[in-house]
């Protein structure tokens, strides 16, 4: 089955107050590249989380992350009230101090909470927050399918992106064989060419004597030096093998581009014994519908 390097897949979980976000993208690349951004909860995970992309994913260039979200009320911080009412009695004694210096005793007042409310937010560790996490195998369990699930649906989307690779390999297939068969009249009609125009210029020296026999022997030589039929047998076969590659059960993007290199030797040699203009200008419209096949190849798994 063909797939493409290009995917996109995400998931979405709960669990108690949280919610668990997957995301992951994909790329093409020549080999496996793995970019990772994973929440510090789920980091002691990382490598569990790594070896299930590279099963998944195979190859490509691949953006991995997941994060959560908590519910706003159970993530809000609470005002430490033992610690406030621990800063007021040393706001309030230092006041006291420093008035005495200044005024009798008597006469002090305590700090007022207008003036000490707005310094005791400001002193450290007066807003508390949930003690640190740990990740339980319950949120761990969650999570590993959230991940899964999203790298399912990357295959899904691979899957497609390779449904739609296929139609173009074979539209572009089709083109080749059919731009092949229409070589054939022109290389009867362009021996025939050759063939005439060597007599013409003999018949043009008629003081020259020439063996029409070797004349004849000569002649074959030239002729299956410019013969294709090879060429066209094995570009058929190499159509034929990109057809049955694609059908192998996992996706070997890789051998199809050699093979297509291996086309693009047939036409080339075909279009350097092509001494007639129609062929060429066949053989050129051929190297446009590999050069789309190329292209395209880069894009599968």
């Amino acid at each position: 089955m063909l797939l493409s390097m290009t995917g996109y897949g995400k998931a979405v979980a709960t669990h108690l107050d949280k919610t668990i976000h997957v995301e992951v993208k994909t790329l093409n690349s020549k080999a496996l590249d793995c970019s990772t951004r994973i929440a510090p909860l789920y980091r002691e995970k990382e490598i569990e989380i790594r070896k299930a992309i590279q099963e998944s994913v195979v190859r490509g260039k691949v953006d991995f992350s997941i994060w959560t979200e908590k519910d706003i009320a159970a993530d809000s911080a609470t005002i430490n009230t033992q610690l406030a009412d621990s800063y007021y009695q040393q706001l309030n004694t230092l006041h006291r101090h420093i008035a005495s210096t200044q005024q009798p005793e008597g006469d002090i007042k305590s700090l007022s909470a207008d003036v000490a409310l707005p310094l005791i937010m400001r002193m450290p560790d007066i807003m508390s927050r949930t003690e640190m996490e740990e990740l339980t195998d319950e949120e761990w369990a969650i999570a590993r399918q959230a991940i899964d699930k999203a790298l399912e649906s990357l295959t899904e989307f691979r899957q497609q992106e390779g449904a739609a690779l296929r139609l173009k390999f074979e539209e572009k297939l089709d083109n080749i064989a059919k731009l092949m068969k229409e070589i054939e009249p022109y290389e009867q009609t362009r021996v025939d060419k050759i063939r005439q125009r060597l007599t013409e210029n003999l018949k043009n020296l008629p003081e020259v004597e020439y063996d029409n026999n070797r004349l004849e022997q000569e002649m074959i030589y030239y002729i299956e030096k410019l013969d294709i039929s090879e060429e066209k047998q094995r570009l058929a076969n190499h159509l034929k093998y990109f057809r049955e590659t694609m059908d192998e059960p996992q996706s070997q993007g890789k051998k199809l581009g050699f093979i297509a290199q291996e086309m693009g030797r047939e036409i080339n040699t075909t279009g350097s014994k092509s001494n007639q203009a129609d062929m060429q200008n066949i053989v050129v419209q051929m190297k446009d519908e590999l050069e789309q096949i190329k292209e395209q190849v880069l894009n599968a798994l």
